[in-house]
């Protein structure tokens, strides 16, 4: 597995930040590579995504849910593996600090190569600052969804093994 984290400040308030990050069909219009993500029900995604003109098909679980502080989620089913945490800090009322951390494991030549050569940090760091001017250009925020989700409730079922989670502590740590 392969370890990426990235950190930006975003000119916008902690729970405007928060709340559009929890709109996550909305990735496509800021994540790079991402064709559509469908939320099946208040844990379960599905996402599709394109990159290098491989499309990828995988099912990820929220595992971990706390308004303005934190989401955390793994893959469960499908092409990709990957596990990550998504922090949200407050820096004062009108900026909010975002860190990703995500765990991948590249699959293929290509993908290593890619992997090897940091083009995994900047597709998420480019992420960020695409989130970052979203938000940044809007009065408000799209949406929200402020409940709450423990790790201890999420159905391991749907795993296809166990695999240790990242912390999810506050601190520094990658979107889809």
């Amino acid at each position: 597995m392969t370890m990426v984290q990235e950190t930006i400040k975003v000119g916008a308030p902690l729970r405007e930040v928060y709340d559009q990050w929890t709109q996550f069909e909305e990735f496509p219009i800021f994540m790079e590579g991402v064709e559509q993500v469908q939320q099946v029900d208040d844990r379960l995604c599905h996402w599709r995504t394109r990159l290098a003109g491989v499309t990828r098909e995988f099912d990820t679980e929220i595992v971990d849910q706390l308004a303005d502080e934190r989401i955390s989620w793994r893959t469960v089913d499908g092409d990709v593996r990957q596990k990550g945490v998504v922090t949200f800090q407050r820096v004062d009322d009108a900026h909010t600090r975002v860190s990703l951390a995500m765990e991948i494991q590249p699959r293929g030549i290509v993908e290593k190569a890619g992997t090897a050569l940091g083009i995994v940090e900047s597709r998420v760091q480019g992420d960020l600052e695409r989130f970052k001017h979203f938000i940044e250009e809007r009065d408000a925020a799209t949406g929200a969804w402020r409940g709450r989700l423990r790790p201890a409730e999420a159905p391991s079922s749907r795993t296809r093994e166990e695999e240790p989670g990242l912390s999810t502590g506050g601190g520094a740590p990658i979107g889809g």
